[in-house]
């Protein structure tokens, strides 16, 4: 965007801003922050005098750590961030990655772990279920195989409608309601 002189005042004013929060002193004033070698691609450097003084400057080392203080403030008042924003010889205040205590891949292993864990379990206790059907099922047809009510027939493996041989089976088809115009 545009470097004017209002963005210059803005700037001085953060810096001062700075210098004032970090020091707590309130000496410091825009006056006291010159910028040097100003070029068309916003780059310079500045320089903070100390306003009792008046001669001397501010040691680099107190303007860092207000600067690396204030940071987010500053880039705040710019719209920038620390990777449009660079101050040289001050690191950036950029957050380390954010790393999850636990491995992703590790979640995931556990997470497919468990459902093959509880699909093992399902079929084990779905088969158990099955065979003790089966074998209730098996058992009431040899009691009343030994009865003698039942008779059960197998057709290519698989058993078919068992009969009661006391009582006889009705065939409904067969079987109407009027019969009268029936004679036997």
């Amino acid at each position: 965007y545009a470097w004017d002189a209002n963005e210059e005042y803005l700037f001085k004013a953060m810096v001062a801003f700075a210098l004032r929060r970090y020091s707590s002193k309130s000496t410091t004033q825009i006056s006291n922050v010159l910028l040097c070698n100003v070029t068309d691609r916003v780059s310079f450097w500045f320089v903070v005098t100390d306003s009792s003084k008046n001669v001397t400057t501010v040691p680099g080392s107190e303007v860092e750590a207000a600067i690396r203080m204030n940071r987010n403030r500053i880039n705040s008042a710019f719209l920038l961030s620390d990777k449009t924003l660079q101050f040289l010889k001050i690191t950036s205040t950029l957050s380390p990655p954010v790393e999850p205590s636990t491995p992703v891949w590790l979640i995931v292993f556990g997470v497919v772990l468990c459902l093959i864990v509880a699909g093992i379990f399902f079929l084990v206790v779905a088969g158990i279920q099955q065979r003790k059907k089966k074998n209730k099922q098996s058992t009431e047809r040899e009691n009343l195989e030994e009865k003698g009510e039942v008779t059960v027939t197998v057709e290519n493996g698989i058993p078919c409608e068992t009969l009661d041989l006391k009582a006889g089976h009705i065939n409904g088809v067969f079987a109407t309601d009027d019969e009268r115009f029936t004679s036997l």
